[in-house]
């Protein structure tokens, strides 16, 4: 029953993504780890497709490839599905040089809720609840807001798959309760993220938190640079804590003039001593493609191409 609910949940999606005309809409996180409040735009729907990777000496974790779809709902409200194929890689140690292997399973399926309770621009601000606040000679409510607050919960549950009992993936479910921010500077965009992951009896709990800045160019391009750390608040079975601490360059690239197909690419490393028992990456890295779907007519004026006007 439970492997019947997925396989419809994982089709209808995808049949949604591909019957639906493209558009354009939000930015979302991939290539990043750290969440925005940005949300797809009502009845838009980011369907990322790509590769991620991280490894130490000892071992590695790679998606080959991971799906990730983010579905709007108002301006403000996002769904989101995302199921990886998971490669699990143990190289051979000095004192095992038989020890290493490569296993392959699906991922865990991470459902989530996205809700941007907050937002203002210089002239105006709404709550969550619908109530909207203009100030007299204030501009329109289409202004880039310079401030934007969410709530993001996801749900990390197991695939009726051996994955787990392989030693594909830790076993589920996991929850992530985390709070999302966004400002803007001037030239400077800045995206944070803060939140606690409730483990199981085989995962600790944790802390995420991730910052992001970086700007938008013209021509589509986005550069950022990202700080992410993941720490365990508790050991289990008298295990060390555990802390993913990197830091990474990456951007996004817009590609063609209807800004429908995005490039997402993003690298980085750990900075901290990596200790290979507590499962730390020494480097990290994505590589992907989005594609914005939504109807025709909720495309942006401000997706338009500079200086041109409709007939």
């Amino acid at each position: 029953m439970k492997r019947s609910l997925h396989l419809l949940a994982l089709a209808a999606l995808i049949a949604l993504a591909f019957l639906a005309p493209l558009a354009c809409a939000g930015q979302g996180a991939p290539p990043f780890r750290t969440e925005d409040p940005e949300t797809p735009g009502n009845r838009h729907l980011e369907f990322n497709f790509g590769a991620a990777g991280n490894r130490n000496p000892s071992d590695g974790e790679y998606e080959l490839p991971s799906l990730d779809l983010a579905y709007g709902l108002g301006s403000r409200m996002q769904l989101k599905y995302e199921l990886p194929l998971v490669v699990a890689e143990t190289r051979p140690t000095a004192d095992d040089p038989t020890d290493g292997r490569v296993i392959g399973g699906l991922g865990h399926s991470v459902l989530g809720a996205k809700l941007r309770f907050y937002q203002h621009t210089p002239g105006n601000s709404w709550i969550w609840h619908g109530r909207s606040e203009k100030r007299e000679g204030a501009e329109s409510p289409e202004e880039e807001p310079s401030f934007a607050a969410s709530i993001f919960p996801r749900l990390s549950l197991d695939n009726p798959t051996r994955s787990v009992a392989r030693g594909v993936i830790e076993r589920g479910p996991n929850l992530l309760l985390p709070v999302e921010v966004s400002a803007r500077m001037g030239p400077i965009h800045l995206n944070g993220e803060a939140g606690y992951q409730f483990g199981n009896r085989d995962v600790p709990q944790s802390w995420v938190r991730g910052l992001m800045i970086g700007h938008d160019f013209r021509r589509g391009t986005q550069a950022y640079i990202e700080i992410y750390d993941r720490q365990d608040a508790n050991r289990i079975d008298g295990l060390q804590k555990r802390r993913d601490a990197t830091a990474e360059l990456g951007g996004r690239q817009t590609l063609g003039r209807h800004k429908r197909v995005l490039l997402l690419l993003m690298g980085g490393r750990s900075f901290q001593s990596v200790v290979p028992e507590r499962s730390q990456p020494s480097w990290i890295a994505y590589v992907g493609v989005r594609f914005i779907l939504g109807p025709e007519e909720a495309v942006s004026e401000r997706e338009e191409e500079p200086g041109k006007k409709e007939d």
